[in-house]
């Protein structure tokens, strides 16, 4: 009998050592391979309407980068603060971030890392990348603008000299420019190249400044300001002024709260303020010349308000939309966010504006309240192309929390526009996660290693194949979801590779998913219904509480908790097959309709306690499943019956959560391979030993053939214990049985205080140095003695606990080895490195995460759901982790996060398999068919239609563009990049100290001047002249035909300036060495002339070669 036997065996006892785990720190490496999903903490967007790609800042360091249908990409900060900027250089592949402590980052998008951080020295207040090239504006809080570059082939940020201060602009126009103010904005006007910029103050003062001329175009925001305005339908509910009605205003403490441009030629500026006024700019009127007072704007703004109440919330947000059917390009939609009544509700409003002609008056002919779902954060719109159809707006992206995306397209807009109801009940469409996590509910998950194997893979193709994908990650019929960037790789999408791993997740409503998770970017495989087709079963829509699947027998068991366990097959049957309907009671048997694919095979009701644990044995030929009220049943998966049902008084009434399974023979009758699973033997039957773990810490030891109990009492521990997990791991320590229940694993903590306490032992422990098989399940073929000389590790809320199995069965409960908790535990899991099990994974209520190795559970690393992927833990987060022999799944909220946990470990194929988040092909189509347009000197507006087609082409997508984002080739800012290399405007200071600072000679007036000149170019400048195609000529002689012209001195101050106290023959030296540091400079100036000139010739070749092979082909063969 195989309790006597057993018994027997573990009586002769003896002292022993515990193996000493070989798990170092450096084997370790806890990182994220794959992310999808929003942060929940994401709080600002931006839009690369090139690449079509969208970025999500988060208020914890993060940023989140999607593109085309599973193309996500998550850079983490090194620091764990809010970011308030983010901007793509478009169609540069870069990305540009502020954080909250003023650090402008700069990432790569196709390596996806963190090339360059520049400290900035102020409080950064405003910031906008100039559309199309690598040069951005900083705005601060001392009223100072200036000028960065991002260099890519030095990975460099560099601050320019070009600046624009207050007191330069006071200069300029002779108005007063208070220096304590802000910068609350800065945008480059459209259409103009980056030339001009407009910059708005705090105090609400806007500026728009050209560039290359020096000067002021347009003043606004004085102290008297009047107001006037055009008709509006009162049916509209929105405010204007009419044009009889004149109001004087001060705006002194008016302060701006949000500004864009409203219209697409930057002729109209939309400015909010914290009041919920909303006012318009005509900046088409001509400039303020300098001396004068800032321009009379009774012509020239419009006051806007959404509501007549006397308080109102600030103007947070404003985005403008415009129709390309106008004539004057200034008619379109304004999106507002804020401005209205106080306590009102939570809505994003959506305004059609029309001017009439001559920009006199203003008439608002539409407006619509959208209702958020969640609190808003930001929104950012898909600009239009204006090209083709009726297709004249913007699609809006409208970010809420927590981390909520919604899209709300052209057709969407138009029909919310026509509903007569101020908040109409047309409902916008959502972000389509790659694995869903909520509507419904996820409930559990697991991932699955499996062996590679052509069965597998034609089954699993043929149901992805004839199942119908029609899940919540398919948009709506006849809308297509904007964001196509990024390129796959060719590992992912190669049809002849196998598969590795499958993702398997359970949802509220009873459904299943099956993913393919060998590579980064997850395939879909099918989604299983709850629902049976002609068959109705009670409870069968009941969440999903346990998953287990067979990579032998291609079998999936889904547990509920009602009870109900479903057994579907994936090979499927072109014949029909039977399903079978088993309770306590009757046994019933239909017929299946005949289906290609996954099919139902048995559902199982034998009780209505919850499903908690759920494992397959015997290489799929049995499965054991172990139930909330402590009920053990274990079923013949090949007739689809019950072997045997524990459910006597004698058994532990505590929920199960933990099996494993043992398959006791002699060692020269051992399985000769895993593929006889279905087959009985006739000679020696192996003898099987269950080991059920109950959550009160009661282990019970279960022959598997016939249900006996081997040892008549439970074990249990002395003190009262609730359990997580239990693990039997071989005295040779090369494979581990995971006897958890496969609930997934929740957050470990830190704990500095934990103790390791040995413990004596009087049983005997055997250690190996060989090396066993790899294992593909969690069952073994072991000898009785190979059983005894095992581990059993239990993991509990309070502590880890090491036992011999010997002492187990005996009923002894001195552990072999303890270790004690601070904090409690919620989830367990172990790892395997070189195929011998060698690490415990484990996770703390607080976050805080601890890796153990195995046998001696010595803390070997340290580690935090937060310093990993900046999550909290939350309650019920280990329902839905997993993990396999290296790998760890996690869910949170919109999350779901894959973290690898051995530093040579690279299952993933990390980096060949991730998908590249730069189309190299789109950008040098975009930037050929920019410079194509241009040569051939095509009216204005045909570039985005060009652009637009050949992102069509290669996306198989629209192109949006808007009138601030028109794509613009680089060489267009050459010559702007050249002036902000030059320092145009400097501080105004007394004569005397200007000349001490620059500390000039008589020398430096005669030779330096021209050099000073030329030198204003930097080495990057040269660079980009090169890059695209304009003569080293040009940009050398830049600047060098100003009217500088040099001053008279008088005698008096040639004396006062030169004269030198230590008589001639010093003066006579002095003289000596300036003559020699002149040739000096003389020479090194007539190498760089003949370098220069060189370098011009060359390129001049060069570039007539390159036209001459170019010549009469077409764009899309370059």
């Amino acid at each position: 009998m195989l309790a006597k036997r057993l018994l027997q065996k573990s009586v002769n006892d003896s002292q022993h050592n515990l193996p000493h785990g070989g798990l170092t720190a450096e084997d370790l490496d806890l990182r994220v391979a794959v992310h999808y999903g929003i942060p929940s903490t994401a709080s600002i967007l931006a839009f690369d309407p090139i690449q079509h790609l969208l970025a999500i800042g988060t208020l914890d360091g993060r940023i989140k980068v999607i593109g085309d249908d599973g193309i996500e990409g998550l850079f983490i900060s090194p620091k764990q603060l809010p970011y308030k900027y983010i901007e793509f250089l478009q169609n540069q592949g870069y990305l540009v971030s502020i954080l909250n402590d003023n650090d402008i980052q700069v990432w790569n998008l196709e390596s996806r890392s963190l090339v360059y951080c520049l400290e900035w020295e102020t409080n950064i207040t405003a910031f906008s990348v100039i559309h199309g090239s690598n040069l951005m504006y900083v705005g601060d809080e001392y009223a100072l603008v200036a000028v960065v570059k991002y260099d890519a082939e030095e990975g460099k940020l560099l601050r320019l000299p070009y600046h624009i201060s207050a007191n330069s602009l006071y200069e300029a126009a002779a108005f007063p420019f208070p220096i304590d103010q802000s910068i609350v904005g800065i945008l480059p006007q459209p259409c103009s190249s980056g030339n001009r910029v407009l910059i708005a103050y705090q105090n609400g003062l806007v500026i728009l400044w050209d560039v290359s001329e020096a000067k002021i175009v347009f003043i606004g925001g004085g102290k008297d300001l009047q107001l006037r305005d055009g008709v509006v339908k009162s049916t509209h509910e929105v405010n204007v002024d009419s044009p009889e009605d004149t109001l004087e205003q001060q705006l002194g403490d008016k302060e701006i709260s949000a500004l864009c441009w409203a219209s697409a030629n930057g002729s109209i500026l939309a400015v909010g303020y914290i009041d919920g006024d909303i006012l318009f700019w005509n900046m088409s009127s001509p400039a303020s010349v300098k001396g004068q007072k800032a321009l009379s704007p009774s012509n020239n703004v419009v006051k806007l308000q959404l509501s007549s109440a006397e308080r109102r919330l600030p103007v947070i947000v404003l985005q403008w939309s415009t129709d390309y059917k106008s004539h004057n390009g200034c008619d379109g939609q304004l999106f507002i966010y804020g401005g209205d009544e106080i306590g009102s509700e939570e809505v994003l409003t959506v305004l059609t504006l029309e001017w009439s002609p001559g920009m006199g008056n203003l008439r608002c002919v539409g407006r619509t309240d959208l209702t958020l779902t969640g609190s808003f954060a930001d929104l950012i719109l898909l600009p239009s192309s204006g090209t083709t159809g009726d297709n004249h707006k913007a699609d809006v992206f409208v970010l809420t929390n927590p981390g909520q995306l919604h899209l709300y397209d052209d057709a969407c807009l138009s029909a919310l526009m026509s509903q007569k109801e101020r908040s109409p009940s047309v409902s916008a469409l959502e972000f389509p996660v790659v694995i869903p996590t909520t509507d419904p509910t996820m409930t559990v998950a697991k991932l699955v290693r499996v062996p590679t194997g052509e069965n597998l893979f034609k089954a699993l193709s043929e149901i992805s194949s004839v199942v119908n994908l029609g899940s919540a990650q398919t948009p709506s019929a006849g809308t297509k979801w904007p964001l196509t960037g990024g390129v796959p790789s060719q590992l992912s999408i190669s049809e002849n590779n196998g598969i590795e791993r499958l993702y398997l997740t359970g949802y509220s409503d009873g459904s299943v998913r099956i993913w393919n998770a060998t590579y980064p970017l997850f395939s879909f495989i099918c989604l299983v219904e709850s629902k049976m087709q002609g068959i109705k079963v009670a409870g069968s829509s009941a969440p999903v509480s346990q998953m287990d699947f067979c990579a032998f027998t291609l079998n999936l068991a889904v547990g509920s908790e009602c009870g109900l366990v479903r057994i579907y097959n994936l090979k499927g049957c072109s014949d029909g097959v039977k399903f079978i309907y088993v309770t306590e009671t009757k046994c019933e048997v239909h017929d299946s309709p005949q289906a290609k694919g996954l099919q139902c095979r048995a559902v199982f009701s034998l009780t209505n306690s919850s499903v908690q644990a759920l494992q397959f044995v015997k290489h799929g030929a049995k499965l054991a499943v172990g139930f909330k009220c402590g009920h053990v049943v274990v079923l013949d998966t090949s007739s689809f019956s019950v072997l045997f049902f524990i459910k006597d008084a004698s058994f532990s009434s505590s929920p199960v959560i933990s099996m494993t399974w043992k398959e006791l023979t002699n060692s020269q009758h051992l399985l000769k391979s895993p593929k006889v699973s279905e087959t009985k033997s006739t000679a020696n039957p192996a003898e099987e030993v269950m080991f059920v773990l109950t959550k009160d810490a009661n282990i019970h030891v279960i022959d598997g053939n016939a249900g006996n109990l081997i040892i008549p009492q439970p074990w249990h521990l002395k003190k009262e214990s609730i359990a997580l997990s239990m693990y039997v791991i071989d005295g040779r320590v090369s494979t581990s049985e995971n006897v958890s229940d496969d609930n997934p694993p929740q957050e470990a903590s830190k704990d500095s205080s934990t103790k390791n306490e040995p413990m004596p032992s009087d049983t005997p422990i055997v250690t190996n140095s060989h090396e066993t098989e790899h294992e593909s399940s969690s069952e073994s073929t072991y000898s009785e003695e190979r059983l005894l000389n095992s581990f059993i590790l239990l993991c509990c809320v309070d502590s880890l606990r090491l036992y011999s199995t010997k002492s187990v069965i005996q009923g002894n409960n001195k552990p072999i080895r303890k270790v004690k908790h601070a904090r409690p535990c919620i989830w367990t899991a172990t790892f395997k490195r070189v195929e011998k099990v060698s690490g415990l994974v484990l996770l703390f209520q607080t976050g805080e995460i601890e890796i153990r190795s195995i046998p001696d559970l010595e803390l070997v690393k340290e580690s935090s759901l937060m310093s990993i992927l900046r999550w909290n833990c939350k309650a019920n987060m280990d329902k839905t982790m997993s993990a396999d022999d290296a790998h760890i799944t996690l869910v949170n909220g919109y999350e779901s996060a894959f973290i690898s946990i051995l530093a040579v470990e690279n299952d993933f194929r990390i980096p060949e398999s991730l998908p590249c988040l730069h189309d190299k092909v789109v950008a040098a189509a975009a930037e050929a068919a920019l410079s194509v347009s241009l040569n051939q000197k095509k009216k204005q507006g045909t570039a985005p239609g060009i652009l637009g087609g050949i992102v069509k082409g290669f996306k198989g997508g629209k192109m949006v563009q808007s009138g601030d984002h028109t794509a613009t080739p680089k060489s267009t800012f050459n010559h702007l990049e050249g002036m902000f290399w030059k320092s145009q405007l400097s501080e105004p200071s007394p004569p005397v100290d200007h000349q001490e600072v620059l500390e000039l000679n008589i020398d430096d007036i005669e030779i330096d001047e021209p050099l000073s000149v030329a030198s204003t170019l930097s080495p990057h400048d040269v660079k980009d002249e090169k890059r695209e195609g304009q003569s080293e000529r040009e940009k050398l002689f830049q600047g060098g035909t100003g009217d500088t012209k040099p001053r008279v001195r008088t005698a008096e101050e040639i004396r006062a300036k030169y004269r030198k106290t230590e008589g001639a023959s010093s003066a006579a030296s002095e003289a000596r060495n300036k003559l020699m540091e002149r040739q000096e400079k003389l020479e090194k100036i007539s190498r760089r002339t003949e370098d220069l000139q060189n370098g011009a010739e060359d390129f001049s070749s060069m570039a007539n070669e390159l036209v001459k092979r170019l010549e009469g082909r077409k764009w899309w063969h370059i």
